[in-house]
């Protein structure tokens, strides 16, 4: 038996090896076609007399990486179909059938009375781990990138194939929730200690082992189908299940303040599901996975966090019409810690740099960080000391113009400062080939005018890299008036040599991710221009959905690059500029006091050498009396953090700054933190809807200001009842 997918031989003791083996695929997905025949094989092990066990196993380097998000993307809009036409009962039926076959089949497969070996070569997450936990034995080969897990809430979602009742009755509560409400993937060693794995063996080992233990050791039931099983760590309502649940439901708060219901959700799963039997608890979850799934949270972190990513990071902003440029050496200018990141991952790619500086001391010190990075990889076993001494033979630290001979592309990366990326760019220029890219990183100034201090504009354009460069997966690429798209395909190609996500947008000041965030940041300090306290400030800003405060934010970016900013924005802006509570702050923060942030170890926090960061008492001789903190509508102030950046996003729209909804959603999220359980700025508005965004606006400006006032595309899009991902859809 072969399909598309698996192959299906049995040899002559009547063990059937399955082999999934996709076509034209890196690695194995669960698609549509694939689960079919999937249940397909299910069946025949189940009914064929011939088949006295099987063996799952994987034809490429890894099992399987999961589910197609994108086959449960049509499932939610199967379910939206059926709400039209039928009502919301009718279309929750329709997805928890839809939903929940992977979990019946497992079942079926799991009960059928014949045992199944579940053979992993490699990476194993998500629904292909609930295929694994249904088997009646794992084994893995030894395989120092073989990992486990279940990350479904990642995405806004949670394991629908019975990995919250398997799991958890296999390892018991505490370390299933571990597992899935912070998405760990766990490596095989550790793995078999926690009893996810029964053996570990040498790869070309790997199916006779498995074979083996059908013919002498074959078990057909599963533990919780065992008369006296006993789950692990007790029952929920055991001592120590009421401190795990207790500790878990404190844990969650704390990191999600609540925002997202898929975890909420994985908990109560685990929770009723280990009060009843096996059979029930499936249904439990198959109704929390259809609930969930239902959700606007999990529909837009679906569409942003997977899909979209996915299609950026393959090149769906690239010119279709430009051939593939191979980038073998990079020069980067300047090396500080921001030059110095962009080196790093350069040279991780595989690909030469030279990373130049105004002396070799200050070029070697920008190498050192590499050297750096590479030892802390060492030390966790990440790396080896051949990696390492590979990586650096990579990077040539210079203070000479001429070393850049040969460069395919240039990455300029030092100070916000016209005239100094000026002189660079015509230094850099003077020794680059007919068809190398400059590429600035700037993350303010206008590329356009950048460009003018460069003899070929059509091949200048902006890498925006994020801080710290190694962490951060975004990169904003900027297009100037003049960039040509030879520019945009190599920039693009680039990006994706190092492994991490492009967006594309046209120039403007700040961009689109700059000019976004800063909304955030500015009203933040206007808030204590109204008298909030800043511990408010900064705990409301999370409590919205922002990794941290726009204080904490300040002080990260450093409060003297935003004070230097706002003073560029006034002195081009002239008297269209309109200075507001940040200016003042940041004036007394910064030539008043010296506070930079935590460069200097002081900022919005004190940064103490031994101990955590607090807010520096100080602010109350500099900020108005404070007012009660029950004086604040806390909604409210959330709304503002939410409502103030998505508008901004949507004038960005406006001014055809961005023209992909891609790119706005995927770079909030990546780039800046925009609370990811909206799935983005733009989702913010479409599930709200644009006329009840415009009305949130129009609200939030008579009561705070101008700035909130909705843009002309908004009213526009409101009247006529459209949604960004229908006016703008890729």
């Amino acid at each position: 038996m072969t399909t598309n997918n698996f192959t299906f031989e049995i040899d002559d003791d009547g063990i059937a090896l399955i082999v999934w083996d996709m076509d034209g695929r890196s690695m194995n997905v669960m698609t549509e076609d694939a689960m079919e025949e999937f249940i397909a094989i299910t069946r025949r092990i189940a009914e064929d007399d011939a088949v006295k066990g099987a063996v799952l196993a994987s034809g490429k380097d890894s099992f399987s990486g999961g589910a197609d998000l994108s086959m449960l993307e049509s499932l939610v809009a199967a379910g939206r179909r059926a709400e039209a036409e039928e009502g919301r009962a009718a279309a929750s039926q329709v997805v928890m059938e839809r939903g929940g076959i992977l979990s019946r089949t497992l079942r079926a497969m799991e009960t059928c009375g014949k045992p199944v070996v579940a053979a992993l070569s490699g990476l194993c997450l998500g629904g292909a781990f609930e295929i694994t936990l249904a088997c009646h034995y794992r084994i893995a080969a030894d395989n120092p990138k073989g990992k486990l897990g279940l990350p479904e809430g990642r995405v806004g979602l949670l394991p629908g194939g019975g990995g919250t009742q398997r799991l958890a009755r296999l390892v018991g509560a505490s370390d299933a929730l571990q597992l899935m409400l912070q998405g760990r993937q766990i490596k095989f060693p550790q793995a078999l200690k926690m009893g996810l794995l029964h053996k570990i063996v040498p790869a070309e080992e790997l199916i006779a082992e498995a074979k083996r233990w059908l013919r002498e050791e074959a078990d057909p039931i599963a533990p919780w189908d065992k008369k006296g099983f006993r789950i692990p760590g007790g029952l929920p309502y055991s001592k120590n299940g009421m401190m795990t649940f207790t500790a878990a439901n404190g844990i969650y708060r704390r990191e999600t303040l609540d925002n997202y219901p898929a975890l909420r959700a994985i908990m109560s799963c685990v929770y009723e599901g280990l009060l009843v039997d096996m059979d029930t608890g499936l249904r439990i979850e198959s109704r929390y996975f259809t609930h969930i799934l239902r959700s606007p949270e999990a529909r837009n972190m679906i569409r942003t966090l997977f899909l979209s990513m996915k299609q950026l990071g393959k090149g769906a902003r690239r010119p279709a019409n430009e051939p593939p440029v191979e980038i073998r050496k990079v020069g980067v200018l300047g090396a500080g810690m921001m030059g110095a990141g962009v080196a790093y991952v350069t040279a991780q790619a595989g690909i030469e740099v030279v990373l130049l500086d105004r002396d070799m001391e200050a070029a070697e010190k920008g190498k050192a960080l590499s050297h750096d990075l590479m030892s802390k990889q060492i030390g966790r076993g990440r790396a080896k000391v051949k990696d390492r001494d590979e990586l650096l033979a990579r990077i040539t630290p210079s203070a000479d113009y001429d070393d850049l001979k040969g460069c395919d592309l240039i990455i300029e990366a030092v100070f916000e400062n016209r005239d100094i990326k000026a002189e660079v760019t015509r230094q850099a220029e003077a020794r680059l080939n007919e068809g190398a890219v400059f590429g600035s990183n700037t993350s303010t100034l206008p590329i356009t005018g950048l460009a003018k201090a460069s003899k070929r504009p059509e091949n200048f354009i902006g890498i925006h890299f994020f801080s710290p460069v190694h962490k951060m997966m975004l990169v904003e690429i900027i297009m100037g008036e003049k960039t040509g798209d030879h520019a945009l395909a190599a920039a693009l190609d680039y990006v994706r040599a190092i492994r991490k996500t492009p967006i594309v947008v046209n120039d403007s000041r700040g961009f689109f991710t700059s000019r976004v965030v800063a909304t955030y940041v500015s009203e933040g300090l206007t808030m204590l221009d109204e008298g909030m306290p800043p511990a408010l400030v900064e705990n409301l800003g999370r409590m919205a959905g922002m990794p941290v405060g726009p204080l904490s934010l300040n002080d990260e970016v450093g409060l003297d690059v935003a004070y230097k900013i706002s003073a560029a924005a006034k002195a081009d802006l002239g008297e269209a500029y309109r200075p507001g509570a940040l200016d003042r702050i940041l004036q007394e923060m910064v030539v008043g006091r010296e506070r930079l942030g935590r460069k200097n170890h002081k900022g919005f926090y004190d940064y103490p050498k031994l101990g955590k960061k607090s807010l520096w008492p100080g602010l109350n001789e500099i900020l108005p009396d404070p007012k009660p903190a029950d004086a604040f509508d806390y909604d409210e102030v959330k709304r503002r953090f939410l409502t103030i950046q998505a508008l901004e996003t949507a004038r960005c729209f406006e001014e055809k700054v961005l023209t992909d909804v891609r790119d706005a959603d995927v770079g909030a999220i990546l780039g800046f933190g925009y609370a990811p359980f909206t799935g983005g700025p733009l989702s913010y508005i479409d599930t709200m809807g644009a006329a009840a965004f415009v009305a949130q606006c129009e609200t939030l400006a008579g009561r705070f200001g101008p700035r909130f006032a909705p843009c002309d595309l908004l009213r526009e899009m409101a009247e006529g009842g459209e949604m960004f991902y229908t006016r703008f859809a890729p």
